[in-house]
C-alpha cells in the first residue's frame, strides 16, 4: 500500500513535476522523513500516511501496533486503500419506489469502486497552504460511517471543509483515517507539523463514525488524556449495546465459513487463513441492509477493557468526557433507509415478531405492548414523519421506520443530551432537509452532504471547531446566521435545518416523548 520512493525515481518525478507546474510539490518533515503531497488551490493535501504497522500476518485481528520512526522519502499524494470490508451490499429497493428516489440511491453508489487491503491503516491531512508549524490551527478529525462494516476515508473531500474555513477567516486542519473493527485514535504528536494545534482537536463523525466518537467520550472513565477538546456527532450517540457474548453467533458463523471451527485456537486460525477466504466469509455475514437491519453484526460491544459497561449505563455513571462542548444531531427520518429490507413484513404479528427477535430480546410482553402502542400501524404517525398517508411503501414500512430510527438514533441522542445538559455545554440539531423526497424523506446520511456541500451546517461546524461555540465568529458571508441555543432540560431546543425559503428554525426536542421514553427504559435493561 505505502512504500518509500527510490531516491532516483523521487528526484526524476519531482523534477518533472516542477518543470510542468513551475513549482515543486508541497512537503512536510515527519521524524527523519520527507512526505510529498498535493497542492490544490489554497489547500495542501497529504494522503495515505501510515499511522500504524500494517495489520497483516500475525498482526491481523490484533490491536494496531505503532510505527517505527519515519525515514526516507514518501509519496503522500493519493489515498491509501480502505480496510478489508463487505463489498457493497446492494440496496434492497422495493418495487414501486419513486424514480427520483431510486436515482438518488443508485447515484450514491456511483464513483470509483472501493479498493481495499489489509494494509490500510493510513491517515490523511488537509491544511491551508499557508499553514506552518507555528500556526496552531484547530483540528477536525473525521471518522466515517458504514455500520462498522464498510467505509473509507476517501469517500468524502476534506478540502471542501478547509477551503470553506479559509473563506470564513477561521482556518482549520482536516484529518481523516481508515480504521478496522478496532478503531484507533492516533495520537496528536505530528499534527503541529501540518500547522495544527494538538490541544485544539475536535473529534467528529457520522453514523458509525459518530458512535465511535461517542465511545471515545465514555471510555477511560471520561478521561480524554488531552487527545481532544470537543465532539461533533451526526446520527450517532452512546447507544445501548450489550456484552461481547452477544456477538458470539456472528463470530461462530465467520469461523465456520473460513473453515476454522475445529481449530484449537479459532482466532489464530482466522489470522492464518488466506485473505480471499476471509473476505468471502465477511461478505457472507449480515450487512446493514440485511433483514436484521440495525441489529448490527459487527458493532462494538462491552469487552471490560475499552468499554467497561453499556455506553448508556456509563452515561448514567457520569463516565463522560467533560469536554467544553458536545454537539449531537439527527436526520428526521433516520429509520427509512434501514427499513427497505423489511418490506415483506405486512401484518402486526410479523412486526411484533421482528422487533422482538432483533431489538427486544428477553423483554417482557407488557413492555413490547407499550412500545408497539407508542408506534402504531398508523401511516400518519410513521416515518417519513409529517407526511400523512404518503410514503406508505408497504403496509408496515412507516411504522417500522419510525421505531427503528428512534431506537437506534433519536432516543439515544435525547437520553444522552438530557443526562449531560447543565453539566457541560451541549447543542443539538435536527435535519429536515430532503423532507419532500418520496418514500424516504430526510433519510439517514443526508446531512453528510450538507457538511461536505458545503452549506450552513459546515459554517456552524467550523465555528464550533474554532471557538467551541457554533455561534462565535460569525462572518458577513456566512449562511449559518441563526443563533443556535444550548440544549437544556427546561428548554430542549434544536437547531432545525429545513428546505425552502426559511432554511433554519428553532424547534423543541419533545416529539414522540412516550415512545422514546419506553425505548430508552427498555434498552437500558436489555441492551443489544
Amino acid at each position: 500500500m505505502f512504500t518509500p520512493w527510490p531516491a532516483t525515481v523521487t528526484f526524476l518525478a519531482l523534477a518533472t513535476g516542477a518543470l510542468a507546474s513551475g513549482q515543486a510539490p508541497p512537503s512536510v518533515q515527519l521524524d527523519r522523513a520527507t512526505f510529498f503531497g498535493n497542492a490544490s488551490g489554497v489547500v495542501t493535501q497529504f494522503l495515505g500516511i501510515p499511522f500504524a504497522l500494517p495489520p497483516v500476518g500475525d498482526l491481523r485481528l490484533r490491536l494496531p501496533q505503532p510505527n517505527a520512526p519515519y525515514t526516507g522519502v514518501h509519496n503522500a499524494s493519493a489515498f491509501g486503500p480502505a480496510c478489508i470490508q463487505q463489498s457493497g451490499p446492494p440496496l434492497p429497493i422495493p418495487a414501486g419506489f419513486a424514480p427520483v428516489t431510486v436515482q438518488l440511491l443508485l447515484g450514491s453508489e456511483d464513483g470509483p469502486p472501493i479498493v481495499d487491503s489489509e494494509d490500510c491503516l493510513s491517515i490523511n491531512v488537509v491544511k491551508p497552504a499557508s499553514a506552518t508549524e507555528s500556526t496552531k490551527l484547530p483540528v477536525l478529525v473525521w471518522i466515517y460511517g458504514g455500520g462498522f462494516e464498510t467505509g473509507a476515508s476517501a469517500s468524502v473531500n476534506g478540502s471542501v471543509i478547509v477551503e470553506r474555513s479559509i473563506q470564513l477567516g477561521q482556518p482549520v486542519v482536516y484529518v481523516s483515517m481508515n480504521y478496522r473493527w478496532v478503531a484507533l485514535s492516533p495520537r496528536n504528536m505530528y499534527v503541529h507539523a501540518f500547522g495544527g494545534d494538538p490541544g485544539k482537536v475536535i473529534i467528529w463523525g457520522e453514523s458509525a463514525g459518530a458512535f465511535s466518537v461517542a465511545l471515545q467520550l465514555v471510555t477511560n472513565g471520561g478521561n480524554t488524556e488531552g487527545l481532544f477538546r470537543g465532539a461533533f456527532m451526526q446520527s450517532g450517540s452512546p447507544n445501548p449495546i450489550g456484552p461481547i457474548a452477544e456477538g458470539q453467533p456472528f463470530y461462530d458463523a465467520l469461523v465456520a465459513n473460513v473453515s476454522c471451527p475445529a481449530a484449537k485456537d479459532t482466532l489464530q486460525c482466522l489470522r492464518e487463513a488466506p485473505i480471499d477466504r476471509l473476505r468471502t466469509a465477511i461478505n457472507a455475514s449480515p450487512n446493514i441492509f440485511a433483514f436484521q437491519s440495525l441489529n448490527l453484526a459487527w458493532q462494538p460491544r462491552v469487552d471490560g477493557d475499552f468499554l467497561k459497561d453499556d455506553p448508556q449505563t456509563l452515561v448514567l455513571q457520569k463516565s463522560v468526557a467533560n469536554v467544553p462542548l458536545v454537539s449531537a444531531g439527527d436526520c428526521d427520518d433516520e429509520g427509512t433507509l434501514f427499513s427497505l429490507s423489511t418490506s415483506n413484513l405486512t401484518t402486526d404479528a410479523e412486526v411484533r415478531a421482528y422487533v422482538t427477535a432483533n431489538y427486544l430480546k428477553g423483554v417482557p410482553d407488557a413492555d413490547i405492548d407499550a412500545i408497539l402502542a407508542a408506534y402504531p400501524n398508523d401511516t400518519a404517525q410513521g416515518s417519513p414523519f409529517d407526511t400523512g398517508a404518503l410514503n406508505a411503501v408497504t403496509p408496515q414500512f412507516k411504522r417500522i421506520a419510525a421505531l427503528q430510527g428512534d431506537y437506534a438514533f433519536q432516543a439515544p441522542r435525547r437520553f444522552f443530551l438530557q443526562q449531560r445538559a447543565g453539566k457541560q455545554p451541549v447543542f443539538s440539531y435536527l435535519s429536515k432537509r430532503f423532507k419532500t423526497l418520496p418514500d424516504l424523506g430526510s433519510f439517514h446520511s443526508t446531512d453528510v452532504g450538507l457538511i461536505y456541500g458545503p452549506s450552513d451546517m459546515t459554517d456552524y461546524l467550523i465555528r464550533f471547531a474554532t471557538h467551541l461555540d457554533p455561534n462565535v465568529g460569525e462572518s458577513a458571508d456566512s449562511s449559518a446566521s441563526l443563533f443556535w441555543p444550548r440544549y437544556t432540560t427546561a428548554a430542549p431546543q434544536l437547531l432545525t435545518f429545513l428546505d425552502g425559503a426559511v432554511p433554519l428554525n428553532i424547534t423543541l426536542d419533545t416529539y414522540r416523548a412516550e415512545g422514546m421514553a419506553e425505548l430508552t427504559r427498555v434498552s437500558l435493561a436489555h441492551p443489544l
